[in-house]
């Protein structure tokens, strides 16, 4: 049952729950969730085999299309949110709370949605003109890995909704574990596999500093927001390496 809610919540795959989740089922998918990355990850690398030789550009494209139609575009929403509340909460605890909730997208978050996502296909592009794949895998295997962490240091701030329900029932006894072996695996892939995981935990770090400042926590979009960083800034430092 955790992994069928991680799978539903994380992907838009056509997962079913046979009835209504207890909290502590919930909070138990939070284990789940690297693994569900990895999943991701190993999708894309299957669609970049079944591409075969076609154009790397258009490779990249159509790569990013699916890698946001799996994901259901969850974690753009929540960037979206977060840049928007940032730049107009003008450093306003309440304010920036109360803009991430506005459904609506101003500028701030439309111009970072086009920033990120160009910065993910031209690291794919450079990727594929080098031949190297391994950040197809680690990229949304390390996004998905940070949540866990993510709301396991950090105190969550919004008050209801599924967020809250995950932050107070995470099993944190055997959470750190599995955690840890996730990052061991990831270092099975050599160089690449210990760049990427440091990027993605400096990124961690950076955006759980400012979050703590700002809000004195984490919320839904903001943990989104850090899965596309952490995606983005692994694909450009393993392009770039």
């Amino acid at each position: 049952m955790p992994l069928l809610i991680a799978l539903q919540f994380l992907t838009r795959l056509p997962v079913r729950l046979p009835r209504l989740p207890t909290a502590e089922e919930s909070g138990r998918s939070l284990l789940w969730y690297p693994l569900v990355g990895l999943l991701l990850g190993a999708a894309l690398l299957l669609v970049r085999w079944l591409l075969g030789d076609v154009s790397v550009w258009l490779q990249a494209a159509l790569l990013l299309t699916v890698w946001v139609w799996l994901s259901g575009g969850l974690h753009l929403d929540g960037l979206a949110d977060t840049a928007d509340a940032w730049v107009g909460g003008y450093g306003d605890r309440e304010r920036t709370l109360a803009i991430m909730k506005d459904p609506t997208c101003g500028p701030v978050g439309v111009i970072s949605l086009v920033l990120v996502l160009l910065l993910k296909f031209t690291a794919l592009v450079a990727m594929l003109e080098a031949g190297q794949w391994g950040a197809l895998l680690l990229a949304p295997w390390l996004g998905r890995w940070v949540l866990p962490l993510l709301l396991f240091s950090t105190p969550y701030v919004r008050p209801g909704g599924l967020g809250q329900v995950l932050a107070e029932h995470m099993p944190r006894r055997s959470l750190p574990l599995l955690l840890g072996i996730h990052a061991l695996a990831m270092l099975l892939f050599g160089w690449p596999g210990l760049l990427a995981l440091v990027v993605a935990l400096l990124v961690l770090l950076v955006v759980r500093h400012y979050l703590c400042q700002r809000l004195g926590g984490t919320t839904g979009d903001t943990a989104g927001a850090l899965v596309e960083l952490v995606e983005t800034m692994v694909l450009v430092s393993c392009a770039m390496a």
